[in-house]
């Protein structure tokens, strides 16, 4: 079984190819993603970080991705341990509405025993992704 690390970076690479079937295979059938009790991009109903449980909600985020100009995501670290793995990365993207915004932002993925993904939260400046999606806090 590859280590949560080799994992995550095949998601990754996946998402460099467009290949979104190879990250959804690599998900738990109840992972919750995005997954936060209290935040305040959700709360301002910014639509590609809205949360949910199971693959359809991962895939209403590829929908609304698909929206989406992405100008470059840039990986910079990947950081490990035995369940979890964080990935630093720059991302530049113009939204649906024409707005653009670049952030230096993590991802966190969690995986069970079976190297699943069970739960991916995002940190980034939420007040840019606010703006950006045309919301107010």
């Amino acid at each position: 079984m590859p280590a949560p690390v080799e994992v995550v970076q095949s998601i990754y690479a996946a998402f460099q190819r467009g290949d979104v079937d190879t990250i959804m295979a690599a998900l738990a059938d109840d992972v919750a993603w995005e997954s936060w009790s209290d935040n305040s991009a959700q709360v301002a109903g910014v639509p590609w970080l809205k949360g949910g449980v199971g693959r359809a909600a991962v895939a209403d985020f590829f929908r609304v991705l698909g929206q989406m100009t992405i100008h470059e995501v840039q990986v910079l670290d990947f950081l490990a341990s035995g369940r979890q793995v964080a990935v630093e990365f720059v991302i530049d993207v113009t939204t649906s509405t024409g707005a653009r915004y670049r952030d230096e932002e993590l991802h966190l993925w969690t995986l069970n025993a079976a190297g699943q993904v069970t739960r991916m939260r995002h940190y980034a400046d939420t007040a840019k992704h606010i703006k950006a999606a045309g919301r107010t806090a």
